[in-house]
């Protein structure tokens, strides 16, 4: 008898016909994923000079987190009302909304 585990299993269901529950989680994560892809949000690449320039200053900017080994390039982190940035030393890596729980704080100040 052969096992299948993880993505194996996962492969096997699709592949088979298998039907496959979506958790509530994974239609937020849909959801919020389409939102993204509609928004017009700063893109891989583009510099923190190109980001101030084409959408304002942001709410705050955060400390700047890593920089201690390569493994660890230097991260910033650019708040603005509907989204924010981050960048890896001065270039975007990724931008994400902000999530309607809130849950987008300075961890400096997190209890």
């Amino acid at each position: 008898m052969v096992k299948l585990t993880g993505g194996l299993a996962m492969l096997a269901a699709i592949a088979f016909g298998a039907p496959m529950a979506a958790h509530a989680g994974d239609s937020l994560l849909i959801n919020r994923v389409q939102q993204e892809q509609g928004m017009n949000l700063p893109t891989r690449g583009m510099t923190m000079a190109q980001v101030e320039k084409r959408y304002g200053a942001p709410q705050r900017k955060l400390q700047p987190r890593g920089g201690d080994s390569r493994k660890h390039p230097v991260i910033n982190r650019w708040d603005y009302r509907s989204f924010i940035v981050y960048f890896e030393h001065d270039h975007v890596i990724h931008s994400v909304l902000n999530t309607p729980a809130g849950n987008n704080h300075d961890p400096a100040t997190a209890q």
